[in-house]
């Protein structure tokens, strides 16, 4: 019995320290991820695009061809042991074996990425900033359950910091909404869910980061599509004013290759280091989307509680980065 136990519960129960690899996929993944938010947000907002479903469809589209086009050349490969000589047909490059395998993550994704679109309808944005940041307590947990992984009490001390610092920015919007918040921790469950699978996934099936994120692509796509077909937003975009600007094709560019970026660099960030690392690093994110979007979008009033609950989210965010460096 205690040797099945191990058996599902892979993951080491001592923290491990961070590596100079995971430093940068984490730092990298932060600088992809700010500048992606700023580009769907003028996408969104300057031109007015209608729907965000299609910008996520075509991220996907263009991840796939990207992945495609660097496997076909040898850039890349999707396990660690694929042979040179594999076939480069898209519908047998990964078997209806290993994608079933992946199926979970790619569901999860779409439940997530659908939930979250949802949740934010209903509330307002400095509270659902707040209640998204609990997020990190939800990975904590599903962390525990899936993987087995615990935590020192220092990184415990930390992610208490970052919730008090989110619940003090958000104290001034306490205006209670049920169905809302529940959507909105819906969202957290769904994002804990997704990051904790990543690494347990990624070695059930074989696949490494480039192979993992193909099989999101293949799964998530068609149904995006479909999606979108029935909710008339594809005709919404074809309609759309501003569809042959050069300017607003050049954002959108700009947002596909991003989103291949940050999409890399969350499965390997969740993968070198853990999936609460990557929450805590969509934290500082955060921090740092709200201070270039007041810089270049405008339209923040000031506010002592925000500022001091965002200072107190960056320290905690800092002290748990600390406890990873020195492998507390």
């Amino acid at each position: 019995m205690e040797s099945l136990k191990n058996q599902m519960l892979p993951v080491s129960h001592k923290p491990s320290r961070m590596t100079t690899r995971g430093l940068y996929a984490a730092l990298s993944y932060m600088a992809s991820a700010v500048l992606l938010v700023m580009f769907n947000k003028a996408a969104l907002s300057s031109y007015s695009f209608p729907s965000a479903t299609v910008i996520t469809l075509l991220q996907l589209v263009c991840s796939c061809l990207i992945l495609y086009v660097m496997r076909y050349w040898k850039l890349i490969s999707f396990t660690e042991s694929e042979l040179q000589s594999s076939s480069n047909n898209p519908a047998t490059i990964v078997s209806l074996k290993t994608l079933a395998q992946t199926l979970p993550l790619g569901l999860t994704y779409l439940l997530y990425m659908i939930v979250t679109m949802e949740s934010v309808r209903g509330i307002n944005v400095p509270m659902y900033t707040t209640l998204r940041r609990t997020t990190v307590a939800f990975t904590m947990i599903v962390e525990y359950f899936l993987t087995g992984q615990t935590h020192s009490r220092f990184v415990i001390c930390s992610v208490g910091v970052i919730i008090a610092g989110a619940f003090i920015a958000g104290a001034r919007d306490l205006a209670f909404d049920a169905y809302s918040y529940s959507i909105v921790f819906l969202a957290n469950i769904c994002t804990a869910v997704y990051l904790s699978s990543i690494a347990r996934i990624g070695k059930s099936s074989g696949l490494n980061t480039f192979g993992l994120m193909w099989c999101n692509g293949i799964i998530c796509g068609p149904i995006l599509l479909i999606w979108s077909s029935i909710r008339g937003d594809l005709t919404k975009t074809l309609n759309f004013p501003y569809f042959y600007d050069h300017g607003f094709q050049a954002v959108m560019l700009l947002s596909c290759l991003l989103a291949f970026l940050i999409n890399y660099f969350v499965f390997l960030n969740t993968t070198l280091n853990s999936a609460l690392t990557q929450t805590i690093c969509g934290n500082l994110k955060d921090l740092f989307t709200i201070g270039f979007g007041w810089l270049i979008f405008g339209g923040l009033p000031f506010d002592l509680l925000n500022v001091v609950g965002q200072s107190l989210g960056f320290l905690g965010s800092i002290l748990y980065a600390c406890c990873k460096l020195k492998g507390i």
